[in-house]
């Protein structure tokens, strides 16, 4: 065996909650951000961000990312507010995004629609690129997608309901639609040189549209460079040295590390494995990685969104890739009461929301190793 396949394979997580006051009502974190290490304030003011580092285990991961968000958590109870694991504030007219140069430039490119992602609050996992594996495990993840629906945890928009996993929607199907190759998944990549080229003509295309809509051309080359200029699910980041998926939904920090434990399994069992394209089926064992051809993929990633767990085909195609299906409880299903919910019912759904995080963090079992 050789010395890196000994190694262990480092993962991150970065989660985002929205605060609320004790009426439900949504409130910038304020103090919250001196709670604990890896909170930070996010582009719209009622939401907070709390990022774990790099961890070898998933004990590690676990027990750093359930530390940090139970110091803000107990900070929260002090001051009468509390976080919210909902994919969307379920119903909330307007929120006010915190000044910056980075947003100023993105509302000019994505123009009105970029209120949708106002809207949004998800979990960024981050695993270690595996030497000479990077395309492989870019490509596996993007395959690996439509396990987005394994934690959908919101299906309203502003009061309506708007699919299984609204957030997704709001991303894919709406703030990006008018941005060209913005928002979506991107096809599988050959080599990472492909890849590179992928995102140089992207930055070119962003250069173009902030320029075309008034933007001074330093001010966008001081905020943004190609791996930052562009929003698509699966992403290589040079940066981190990383593989990051982008497309899961705020949850339970306990569903989200074992999401992270899933996607680093995939990662360990590449190291002795093949990975190849092949069919519509897809499958993940101990002698191959089977990826599925990219409009199956596809395919997969519009029921996650539109229907979650509750389409057979995709629960069928989520065991084969190693998920574990039932060991996850997406929130969408269990809060889904219609068409439509009210803002009394919203900060309701708010504040019960709060007090399950609290419940799964503050009240967790002992943490049990790899």
């Amino acid at each position: 065996m050789s010395s890196h396949q000994s190694e262990p394979i480092r993962r991150s997580i970065e989660v985002e909650y929205w605060v609320i006051d004790d009426e439900g009502r949504l409130v910038e974190p304020g103090e919250l951000l001196d709670a604990s290490a890896g909170a930070e304030e996010e582009f719209v003011e009622p939401l907070i961000e709390i990022k774990t580092t790099p961890c070898e285990t998933t004990a590690e991961l676990r027990a750093e990312l359930f530390e940090r968000v139970g110091a803000v958590l107990r900070r929260a109870d002090e001051l009468d507010r509390g976080l919210v694991p909902l994919a969307t504030p379920v119903y909330q007219d307007e929120i006010p995004e915190r000044e910056s140069e980075r947003t100023h430039i993105q509302n000019a490119v994505v123009g009105e629609d970029f209120e949708y992602v106002r809207h949004c609050a998800g979990t960024h996992i981050h695993v270690e690129q595996q030497p000479g594996r990077a395309i492989d495990q870019l490509n596996a993840f993007i395959a690996l997608d439509p396990a987005l629906a394994l934690v959908n945890s919101s299906p309203y928009f502003q009061g309506r309901r708007l699919a299984a996993g609204a957030r997704s929607k709001l991303y894919r199907w709406m703030a990006y639609d008018d941005v060209p190759h913005q928002g979506r998944l991107w096809t599988y990549a050959d080599d990472t040189d492909e890849w590179t080229r992928r995102l140089e003509r992207r930055y070119e295309e962003f250069l173009t549209a902030a320029t075309d809509a008034g933007v001074d051309r330093r001010a966008i080359a001081s905020s943004f460079d190609p791996e930052s200029a562009v929003w698509t699910p699966v992403q290589l980041r040079e940066e981190f040295g990383t593989v990051e998926w982008r497309s899961p939904d705020t949850a339970l920090p306990g569903q989200v590390v074992r999401l992270a434990d899933d996607l680093a399994g995939v990662v360990e069992r590449m190291r002795d494995a093949e990975v190849r394209i092949q069919g519509d089926g897809g499958r993940v064992d101990g002698e191959d990685i089977v990826l599925p051809e990219f409009d199956a993929v596809i395919g997969y990633v519009n029921a996650a969104i539109r229907d979650g767990l509750a389409d057979p085909d995709l629960q069928a195609y989520l065991e084969r890739m190693g998920f574990d299906v039932d060991a996850y409880e997406p929130v969408s299903p269990a809060i889904d009461s219609g068409r439509t919910i009210s803002p009394e019912a919203a900060r309701q759904l708010r504040l019960e929301q709060a007090e399950r995080l609290e419940r799964d963090v503050l009240q967790a079992d002992p943490i049990r190793g790899d």
